[in-house]
């Protein structure tokens, strides 16, 4: 297990490279700073490393609107791929970071991880049917005909691509097995995701799974008729640029993810936020200095998004959507703390064992520090 980190900013500012081993030498990683220097607060017991993408849930931490009780701490952003592969099997330069939920879960069951444990606090939550894309032209025109086809991804055992095998599962009766997967050596969003991790690329027994051709991005692979769908977490580059011939499986997925969640009450879960485990261990009151100061910084954006955010914003609609959410899942949509995504968390841990993926059968108790599971909004 790694040594806690208490030194501050001497230290931090060592990081710059974060390793020879990340992506672009995770060119992505940028320090938030006032003026030119970095802030820390005159008195603490820690000092903390932080990173994560700078979400707007999440900027008043990134701009130090906020603090963390009995803490000082500097910030960066880095891409989920990067952060994953740093935790997992890298240098672990940050006491608490962002992480991919599944990658999270797969290190802890089939790898024994303990070196970071999980706080109920969530940065990133996506609805995914959004993410199915199919060929215009092509046979496939409702989640049914997906059966016996060929679907192209750039990681099989990612968070996004587990919650759509899942829902797929429970909505339309498909099984992992009825597909025949196909991973592409490329993926056309790397300078989103980063570098994929270990635990995105788990193969369980009994899937079939082959290569897509070298050189070929996902988007190529369906362009070119190699796959009959996708299964991204991003959008493709040929969406993305508008080809007319990569369309999405469901035409109105906003509608179809608003009755999935009127039916099942689940907001899919992405991301998480890790912390580590001899910090939390040796600090019991530090989950609750962490998970207050994300609290705080997400009601800071609730309050933005009410009052400004439609002025803020380039969608024309933006306050009717807000409103038109907030009456379908509540003022706390985006929700933190257990008690309120046991349903949420108790779902995806039988989804990754259900999918192979997992070893043992996960449960909630096993993934979240004991100084955290009681901590609520």
């Amino acid at each position: 297990m790694k040594e806690k980190s208490t030194s501050g900013r001497r230290n931090f500012l060592k990081l710059s490279s974060l390793g020879a081993g990340l992506i672009g030498s995770l060119s992505s990683f940028d320090l938030i700073k006032k003026g030119s220097d970095i802030i820390s607060e005159d008195k603490e017991d820690l000092h903390l490393k932080i990173a994560g993408y700078d979400f707007p849930r999440l900027q008043a931490l990134t701009d130090k609107k906020v603090s963390i009780n009995r803490c000082s701490y500097d910030i960066g952003k880095a891409s989920i791929g990067d952060l994953n592969s740093l935790a997992f099997s890298g240098e672990q330069t940050f006491d608490v970071s962002e992480l991919g939920l599944i990658p999270f879960m797969l290190a802890y069951s089939n790898d024994k991880f303990r070196d970071y444990s999980l706080l109920p606090i969530f940065p990133l939550r996506l609805f995914r049917h959004k993410s199915i894309f199919i060929r215009a032209d092509g046979s496939i025109k409702k989640p049914e005909d997906l059966k016996g086809k060929k679907v192209g991804t750039a990681g099989y055992s990612s968070s996004s691509l587990t919650w759509i095998r899942g829902m797929l599962k429970d909505e339309y009766g498909i099984d992992p097995k009825d597909i025949e997967w196909v991973i592409s050596k490329k993926d056309s969003s790397t300078e989103v995701s980063g570098k994929i991790s270990k635990q995105e690329q788990v193969q369980p027994e009994g899937v079939t799974i082959t290569y897509g051709t070298v050189g070929m991005d996902e988007s190529d692979l369906l362009l070119s008729g190699e796959v009959d769908a996708l299964f991204h977490a991003a959008e493709p580059k040929a969406f993305f640029k508008g080809d007319p011939n990569v369309v999405r499986l469901f035409p109105d997925s906003r509608k179809v993810e608003q009755d999935y969640y009127t039916k099942t009450g689940i907001f899919p879960i992405m991301h998480v936020v890790a912390v580590k485990t001899a910090l939390l261990d040796e600090n019991p009151w530090l989950a609750a200095s962490i998970f207050d100061a994300y609290k705080e910084a997400k009601e800071i954006n609730y309050i933005f998004m009410r009052k400004m955010g439609w002025a803020y914003s380039s969608l024309p609609w933006y306050g009717q959507e807000l409103d038109e959410t907030r009456k379908l899942m509540g003022d706390k949509y985006y929700s933190y703390g257990i008690e309120a995504n046991k349903q949420v968390l108790k779902k995806i841990c039988k989804y990754t064992y259900d999918q192979g993926l997992s070893e043992e059968k996960l449960s909630i108790k096993d993934l979240f520090h004991k100084s955290g599971r009681d901590l609520a909004e």
